[in-house]
């Protein structure tokens, strides 16, 4: 709006030829660009914004633009349409009661710029040189005429300046309405997500509670059966009852891990570990339980690996979830592919685990993650929709698609601690 008044000013002074109360007017221009870099300065501190102070932003803006209209003619100002734009914006982004406030002040400095306003010199029509005297009738009729001409024209130009900008802010605004709609219409679906993931937590820990007594017993069968076959001639039996034992002990550890981390808070149940560290970790645990698949890891040059991570328990049983998943899928010959890489965006480390299996059915690939599927045989229960939302809660991101060359590509993205 102030490069629109200074160009307006410049055009009516030095292209139109009006003589206007020029030095007025440029201080005025000042005064409004004054208060919009203490705006901008203002906006840079973290103060919220309050209803009352856009109010205030725009009752100044009402003020400045009366003091325009004051210094180039008044209500007789063909751009006075311009008073029906912060009426308009009020009623958009403020309550009610803000609107017609600022209807009254409008109204007000309106019906105040009718009979008080600067004077101007006449706009002289383009006539010859004469003579002091009485000019002649139609001379008065061709003034009277230039004049009402000049006025329409004003009329016409300052309604097409003022429907732009009404339009301009009204899209502006609806634009921004829209993205709010938006982003409340994604907190409802997290919310929804929620909702789903705190009942598979009420279910799982009903599972635990009622798998705790039969893991007891078939540990101490296990106990008892390999100490009864302990000789050298059952050794092929006893190797599979310690794989057995060494299940249920997996199985009674992952219990007492949800139990003891139940109800934990984020910074409560995870640590911050260096990137490089982390990874070590996360692929030891992983190769704990799936010793026979070989693992592919490729590290990029420029990998934040000496940026810190927060290494959440639930993150780390996420990443493993993953592997797993590949590495019941892959081909036993090619293994899985884990490669790290640093993002474009700073602040996130880049993970892509790829597999050489026979890729994920495409019906499957818009509901992963959405909502918990129930096909066993592809191995996206659960464990993958809580992997979403794990990575989701962190700040990160998560992308599932299909390789041209065959087998499924999970890319990974996650959010690395700031520096500060």
């Amino acid at each position: 709006m102030i490069g629109g008044e200074a160009l307006l000013l410049l055009v009516s002074i030095d292209i139109l030829k009006i003589p206007l109360h020029e030095e007025a007017l440029w201080l005025t221009i000042l005064a409004i660009g004054t208060v919009n870099l203490y705006t901008w300065m203002r906006l840079k501190t973290d103060m919220p914004v309050t209803e009352m102070e856009i109010f205030s932003q725009l009752t100044i803006d009402v003020f400045a633009i009366a003091s325009l209209l004051y210094l180039t003619g008044g209500a007789t100002n063909p751009f006075t349409w311009i008073f029906l734009l912060p009426v308009i914006l009020t009623a958009i982004i403020l309550p009610h009661a803000y609107t017609w406030y600022m209807v009254i002040l409008t109204t007000v400095l309106y019906t105040f710029l009718i009979p008080y306003h600067a004077t101007l010199t006449s706009v002289e029509p383009h006539l010859m040189p004469m003579d002091m005297g009485a000019m002649s009738p139609a001379m008065h009729e061709s003034q009277d005429q230039e004049f009402l001409n000049f006025h329409i024209f004003g009329m016409w130009f300052g309604f097409v300046c003022s429907a732009g900008l009404v339009a301009f802010f009204a899209v502006e605004l609806s634009n921004t309405i829209k993205m709010g709609e938006r982003t409340l219409a994604e907190a409802r679906e997290k919310l929804l997500q929620d909702e789903r993931i705190i009942a598979l937590g009420t279910l799982a820990a009903s599972a635990a509670h009622d798998m705790g007594t039969p893991l007891g017993t078939m540990a101490i069968i296990a106990h008892e059966l390999k100490d009864d076959y302990g000789s050298d001639e059952h050794s092929d039996l006893r190797d599979k009852m310690q794989i057995m034992q060494d299940q249920i002990n997996r199985c009674k550890q992952a219990l007492s891990v949800m139990s003891a981390t139940a109800g934990e808070l984020r910074a409560e149940s995870g640590r911050i570990m260096v990137v490089s560290e982390y990874l070590d970790e996360v692929i030891n645990q992983w190769r704990s339980q799936q010793p026979g698949i070989k693992l592919n890891l490729r590290i990029n040059s420029e990998a934040p690996l000496t940026e810190s991570i927060i290494a959440e328990l639930t993150l780390t049983h996420s990443l493993i979830n993953i592997l797993n998943n590949a590495a019941e899928v892959t081909s036993v010959d090619k293994g899985i592919d884990l490669n790290v890489f640093a993002c474009t965006e700073e602040g996130f480390l880049g993970m892509r685990i790829r597999d050489y299996g026979p890729g994920m059915p495409e019906e499957l690939l818009e509901k992963i993650g959405k909502t918990p599927i129930n096909d066993s045989n592809q191995g996206l229960g659960v464990g993958l929709f809580l992997t979403y939302s794990t990575i989701f809660r962190l700040g990160g991101t998560i992308d599932i698609s299909n390789a041209p060359s065959g087998g499924a590509c999970i890319d990974i993205i996650l959010m690395l601690v700031p520096n500060e």
